[in-house]
């Protein structure tokens, strides 16, 4: 039964796709994708507390054991993540059959539904799959979906960054591609449980070079510095549902996939030097390229990229507190990033603009829109009692205790990304809602897309969703106790992962 239960993230929501193929009514396509998506909420909860309580939960498809056949492994990191990320996907698909991005013009809702549910297909098969191989499988279903996704119902600008999102996306994909052909001629294998103990037989100069391979593949997917000039010319050409879908899930999945394959592929003793100079690189570089932004969207991509760098702050230090940090910074990060774009899409729609001086000269949209936007603004800055502050803490007290030369310049570094985020996400926040004095009019901004009127019930379901899942992010901070106990747990998981490659490959030959 739990091997069922292991599949089901998987199998549901690409059955659910194909289903959407057949032009179901609308009403039967949205309720067929909310369905789909709260089942895999309710399976990656139950794989949770199995993972918690009993270990990681394995599933050998067609009952050909590893490494013959394909595995599915949901431990605490993966089914946490997994149950995080479902969540927020439910909500921003609520947001979009509100706002009618998912029923839009022609035949959108006949695209949107199946592409959107392939997306979380990929999602889920990355934070579940036990091999290499897979995991490139996944990135490509969820490359596949997300250029769908971009380019719906577009215009010009839209399809030229979706191409520059594709064509950047592709180049990764060679790269990891013939980093998988590498790992199988020199070990023989593909599989993640087996990999650790033969690439440390390799030279240490051919080992070297394939964990600097995979950090350079993995880093185009995450965005990190200088690796992320993509993300900012792509994600903000979207309607605001796709944007926070991407910006919420598929940075995270790369950053996922890097904690994955570093820990059980190439473990260290010791501080990564080179990941703590990336991660200072990024966290500096991306705040930086925020304040200089007047495009409300192109803010929130830029500080996406930013707090990327949080993530590596832990993965560098490569000790249990530090991947407990960083375990934390994901969680927090999904639910923020996701409420963050969700309540800019709602100014945007209020305000028919997107620019923050011209936001300055308008009318502001409300206090709920001001409310939903400003506690993950707050949130992301660190501001006690948030889920950011939680996560950040984790992390400077992981660098305090590690107590290096690295060790401190990121958290300094950190320190100093969060002050200058605050001062980010207060400027946009002064210039979309301070209340002010008339002044002379300015031409009238051309409407962005996905701005037009809604019905009132749409716009009831796109409040609702942003407030669910601003929410989450409050319930992250409330649940810290037992938060950073279960990611503690993951993080000693990690690190040790006797547990994780015996249940896998029991029974074959290890």
């Amino acid at each position: 039964m739990t091997g069922v239960l292991t599949a089901l993230p998987v199998l549901l929501p690409a059955l659910g796709a194909g289903t959407s193929l057949l032009r179901p009514p609308r009403s039967v396509m949205r309720g067929l994708s909310i369905g789909v998506l709260t089942g895999v909420v309710v399976c990656g909860a139950a794989l949770l507390v199995l993972a918690d309580q009993r270990g990681p939960q394995v599933l050998h498809v067609g009952g050909w054991p590893a490494p013959l056949g394909v595995t599915l492994v949901a431990d605490r990191l993966a089914a946490l993540l997994l149950t995080v990320s479902a969540l927020v996907a439910l909500a921003v698909l609520v947001f979009a059959v509100g706002q009618g991005t998912a029923e839009g013009r022609g035949n959108s809702a006949a695209v949107f539904h199946p592409a959107y549910l392939v997306l979380v297909t990929g999602v889920g098969l990355a934070f579940l799959t036990g091999d290499l191989f897979n995991l490139f499988v996944a990135f490509e279903v969820m490359l596949a979906a997300s250029y769908v996704l971009i380019t719906l119902d577009a215009d010009e600008n839209r399809v030229r960054a979706g191409m520059t999102y594709t064509i950047v996306s592709l180049t990764s994909s060679l790269l990891f591609l013939s980093l998988v052909a590498l790992v199988y001629a020199a070990t023989g294998t593909v599989t993640l449980a087996q990999l650790g103990p033969r690439l440390a037989e390799l030279p240490d100069g051919l080992r070297s070079g394939l964990a600097l391979l995979l950090l350079a593949v993995l880093g185009i997917k995450a965005s990190i510095v200088p690796l992320h000039f993509w993300l900012p010319d792509s994600y903000p050409t979207a309607p605001a549902p796709i944007t926070a879908v991407f910006a919420a899930l598929l940075t995270k999945v790369g950053v996922y996939a890097l904690l994955r394959t570093q820990t059980l592929l190439f473990p260290r003793s010791d501080v990564w030097t080179l990941l703590a100079c990336a991660a200072i690189v990024t966290m500096v570089v991306g705040i930086l390229g925020a304040l200089a932004q007047d495009d409300l969207n192109r803010v929130l991509s830029f500080a996406l990229v930013s707090h990327i760098g949080f993530m590596l702050f832990g993965i560098a230090l490569f000790d249990v507190q530090g991947l407990t940090g960083t375990i934390l910074y994901v969680v927090h990060h999904i639910v923020v990033q996701a409420a963050l774009f969700l309540a800019a899409g709602l100014v945007v729609r209020r305000t028919g603009t997107a620019s923050l001086h011209r936001m300055a000269a308008l009318p502001p949209p409300g206090p709920l829109i001001a409310t939903l936007f400003v506690v993950p603004a707050l949130s992301l800055s660190g501001i006690p009692p948030l889920s950011g502050f939680v996560a950040k803490l984790a992390l400077l007290r992981a660098a305090a205790a590690q107590g290096t030369t690295a060790a401190y310049a990121l958290a300094a570094a950190a320190l100093f990304t969060s002050l200058l985020t605050l001062s980010t996400m207060a400027r946009a926040g002064m210039a979309a809602f301070m209340e002010r004095a008339p002044g002379p009019a300015e031409p009238s901004p051309k409407r962005p897309h996905g701005t037009g009127r809604v019905r009132s019930g749409g716009m009831r379901l796109m409040l609702a969703a942003a407030a669910g899942t601003t929410a989450t992010g409050v319930a992250v901070a409330v649940c810290a106790g037992p938060l950073v106990g279960l990611a503690g747990r993951a993080a000693e998981d990690l690190l040790h992962p006797r547990e994780y490659r015996s249940v896998v490959l029991e029974g074959s030959e290890r």
